[in-house]
């Protein structure tokens, strides 16, 4: 199964990279694919890579119900 997740871009660096953030993690990914991608931006993560841009209102609902999932498996013993 794969799986790829909406981040927001935090800042552009050289070489068509970029800065995500994702609850608070931060990493610097490839921008190669998305090289419309802004700061503020949200964009689609897989492996290390931005493989699309996502409207900011589904970026935050979808990011709303990982959270939620992840609450539900911290309350499961």
């Amino acid at each position: 199964m794969c799986l790829a997740l909406p981040a927001r871009i935090v800042a552009l660096l050289d070489n068509d990279t970029a800065v995500v953030d994702l609850g608070g993690v931060r990493k610097t990914i490839s921008i190669e694919l998305t090289p419309q991608a802004q700061v503020n931006d949200y964009v689609i993560v897989h492996v290390g890579h931005a493989i699309g841009l996502v409207d900011a209102e589904e970026a935050e609902r979808t990011l709303a119900l990982f959270a939620e999932l992840a609450a539900q498996q911290a309350e499961t013993p």
